[in-house]
């Protein structure tokens, strides 16, 4: 055939070149490619081992989803074939049914292009620290089992709110006109663009991929009403994905109960898809109530399909969607609630990593919320994390950029989850391009800026190197939670009327013990110390040795065999109490050495620096430890110290304000560190709004009531300013002879005020009880002095006050 020959293909305007056309990609003689492209049914579920293409860009849908409530009443018998369970709450109580069918539906699958690439060895190289593959993860898995059972705080993980969303009947979430739409056509090969019009032709939903020659085709493979495997009756297309059309079929076994079919790779050769089916059996053993189930695999015509669960909710992909649609622009999910879907969904990727199963292709379009449970969708990118030869999926702009040459991981799927966390949190311009394996700078992010302790966890998440990731996904978790918290405080802080926002609860660490309450700048022996692991071999030496004299237990630590990391961490802890430097010195060193990413050991080097005045020394130690668990206090609190006595102000106060709103616990130390830097500046106002934010129930609420007094008594201000001194100890147990003392000082201010040139007697202000008058002023004068000398022991100080009081006392004339 001359290599000049017109395609004979319909519509196709191509010429053959080399035996193939140069623009459909077909052969000259049909019958001569392949079987199914002869009968002109081109294999359809059957990519080969290494497509590439980009996930599909977000942009708002046509037509926005219209979804109701049931309006079957409970107790409605369930019209499922076989099913004696009644409708509650619009949906049956035995086989979870919907009531009814009206809402528009979404896939239980995602529809974005996904990308394989084979790998050659998995990496040798250990993950995150060695606590957390010893027994980090057991104690933070202890969080994550807790909160999984607390049910009743639901999706928020109680400290924010999302909104349920209602379930999306299976019957019209068939897709009425299954077509892919020609900008999501590419090469399952290559990921070459296919199927694309010309002006003078339409696009070809089959044909052959122009650049490397593999066939495509666009068109469903299955229709309503065939029966799959004699089982499983096709109700029609629910989406189109990666491995082609998703099929919603009943299940004429089990009620007629709703099920998805999705196809396998290697449909078109019988003896691979053997082997796929065989390979990915186990995932039919994967059972956890955030997963979506695998009921079976089948086979079909020659095609390999995998049968789930239909999960009729929306993704979080389609919610931005929604968002984009309503407000007409990019409209991400706050970030309070994006944390909140990846802190409920994060379990099942720990159940899966328990197993040895790597998630592999984790972004927006896997996880669906229904109600206000969510779901992780489409397994079919999993794989064992040993498996060195099996294809990897993956998605552009998601996908780990160690994976290519090492393989799968715990760190590759913590890599994904930072990446979603990105995309749903902000629009995340150039995240398959420019930033396909970075973060955009902070001075151009506003929700960077704004959010610091977001940052610092998706560095982590997402750091280039895995090893430098977080080590598991509970330890991702506990970090996610802490975060929350503080984006949730930082949120309501900024949105109330008043200065100190909602008072903020209280959350106890796995990591650190709380802070000691000092009203002073706190030493290095009050910040928080570290919780020791109780998992160490030599937990119980540990609290033996907590009970000795310092010299006993240092000299019992030395003698300890092992030298675990916990005997190492409390060797330090022993030597900052002694003072002696190369104690710390020497078993921070060690700690290092064993392991590099003991961010517990920099910890200790931290309070080594500030004991020692180097507080350079002492941000750099914290500064790093914050990083490493970004949603703990302690380090902000120990790096506000430290900036705080370097002179570095504006970093110390907003690290204090973090701490004050956020926590409870850490309340009191923020609110005086924030009033000390503000009254250093001479910000009056500002000084006592911080000692405001600490509330009545904490032991520092007096101690901080005095102190606000004090600053008020001194202050130089009016009459009220005075008479809010004295009211802010007014219902406070304080030491009679200080509150004695703070009362003269009141008075004897608001005398020399009344006597100021230009200054006018107010006697509606109540000072005490007494009339913001100089005669009023006086009486509160007087009888302060003689409540206060009648507490003073001194004699000479007595008499001195008391003459004090007679001379100021106002005389009256008879």
């Amino acid at each position: 055939m001359s290599p000049s020959q017109p395609c004979t293909q319909p519509g196709c305007g191509g010429t053959i070149v080399d035996g193939y056309c140069d623009v459909c990609g077909m052969p000259p003689d049909p019958a001569a490619a392949t079987p199914s492209a002869a009968s002109g049914a081109l294999p359809t579920e059957a990519p080969s081992a290494a497509p590439t293409s980009e996930e599909e860009p977000l942009t708002p849908p046509a037509r926005p989803q219209q979804l109701r409530a049931s309006s079957v009443p409970d107790g409605t018998p369930c019209d499922e074939p076989g099913c004696t369970g009644t409708i509650q709450d619009g949906y049956c109580d035995v086989c979870g049914a919907s009531a009814d069918d009206d809402p528009a539906a979404e896939a239980s699958s995602p529809s974005s292009v996904t990308r394989q690439t084979a790998s050659n060895r998995l990496s040798a190289t250990a993950i995150g620290s060695a606590r957390a593959r010893q027994s980090g993860s057991r104690a933070t898995r202890r969080l994550s089992s807790t909160s999984q059972r607390m049910r009743s705080a639901r999706l928020g993980a109680g400290l924010t709110t999302i909104p349920p969303i209602p379930a999306i009947d299976a019957a019209n979430a068939v897709m009425k006109d299954p077509v892919v739409p020609e900008d999501k056509r590419f090469c399952p090969n290559c990921g070459a663009k296919v199927g694309r019009s010309t002006p003078d032709r339409p696009g070809r939903t089959t044909g052959f991929c122009p650049k490397c020659r593999q066939p495509f085709s666009f068109e469903p493979k299955l229709k309503a009403g065939d029966l799959v495997a004699g089982q499983y009756e096709v109700a029609g297309c629910l989406a189109h994905g990666g491995l082609g059309w998703i099929y919603l079929a009943r299940d004429r076994n089990v009620s007629g109960r709703w099920v998805v079919l999705k196809g396998l790779l290697n449909s078109g050769d019988p003896d691979a898809l053997a082997a796929a089916i065989a390979e990915q059996r186990f995932l039919a053993q994967v059972e956890h109530p955030l997963i979506v189930e695998i009921y079976n695999f089948v086979t079909h015509e020659g095609a390999g399909y995998i049968v789930m669960e239909y999960v009729g909710g929306t993704s979080l992909k389609a919610l931005l969607k929604q968002r984009m649609r309503k407000a007409g622009r990019y409209d991400p999910i706050p970030v309070d609630q994006a944390i909140a879907y990846i802190v409920e969904i994060l379990p099942a990727f720990q159940y899966l990593h328990d197993l040895g199963l790597a998630y592999c292709d984790f972004k927006p379009d896997n996880v669906i919320q229904v109600g206000d449970d969510l779901k992780l969708i489409d397994l079919g990118g999993v794989r064992r994390i040993d498996d060195q030869d099996s294809a990897i999926f993956g998605t552009v702009g998601y996908q780990a950029p160690e994976v290519a040459e090492q393989g799968v991981s715990v760190a590759s799927d913590i890599y994904t989850i930072g990446r979603t966390l990105v995309v749903l949190t902000m629009e995340f311009r150039g995240y398959q391009t420019t930033y396909v394996d970075s973060l955009p700078p902070v001075e151009s992010t506003p929700i960077f800026q704004r959010y610091d302790s977001f940052y610092r966890l998706l560095l982590k998440a997402c750091a280039k190197s895995p090893d430098d990731r977080f080590a598991s996904a509970d330890e991702l978790r506990v970090q996610l939670l802490g975060v929350l918290r503080e984006v949730v405080a930082q949120d309501a802080s900024s949105a109330a009327s008043t200065p100190g926002g909602r008072a903020p609860s209280s959350a106890t660490s796995l990591l650190f013990e709380e802070p000691q309450s000092v009203a002073d700048m706190p030493e290095w022996w009050a910040l928080p110390g570290l919780r020791p692991d109780p998992h160490d071999p030599q937990a119980a030496l540990l609290r033996d040795v907590a009970v000795m004299k310092p010299h006993e237990r240092l000299d019992a630590l030395r003698a300890a065999q092992p030298q675990t990391a916990e005997v190492l961490l409390a060797t330090a802890r022993a030597g900052l109490d002694r003072r002696d430097t190369g104690v710390v010195d020497a078993a921070t060193e060690q700690l290092l050495r064993e392991d590099p990413w003991e961010w517990r050991a920099v910890w200790m080097q931290g309070l080594r620096a500030l004991s020692q005045g180097d507080h350079a020394g002492a941000q750099a130690a914290f500064n790093a430890v914050y990083g490493q668990v970004p949603g703990e206090l302690a380090p902000k609190l120990a790096l506000a110290v430290a900036c705080e006595r370097s002179g570095e102000t504006s970093v110390a106060e907003s690290m204090y304000a973090v701490c004050a709103r956020t926590d409870a616990a850490y309340t009191p130390v923020g609110a005086f560190g924030m009033e000390r830097i503000r009254l250093a500046e001479g910000k009056v106002e500002e000084a006592v709004a911080a000692l405001d934010l600490v509330p009545a129930t904490s032991r520092a609420y007096a101690p901080a009531r005095q102190r606000r007094a004090e600053i008020l008594a001194g202050a130089g201000g009016g009459l009220a300013t005075l008479a809010d001194a004295l009211r802010s100890v007014d219902k406070v147990s304080i030491e009679p002879i200080d509150k004695a003392a703070l009362t003269v000082t009141v008075f004897d201010n608001a005398l020399a005020w009344l006597q100021s040139p230009g200054a006018k007697p107010e006697p509606g202000i109540q000072i005490a009880g007494h009339a913001g008058t100089v005669r009023g002023v006086r009486q509160g004068l007087e009888e302060a002095l003689r409540r206060q000398a009648a507490l003073t022991t001194d004699p000479a100080a007595r008499v001195a006050l008391v003459d004090r009081a007679n001379e100021v006392r106002p005389w009256t004339m008879r």
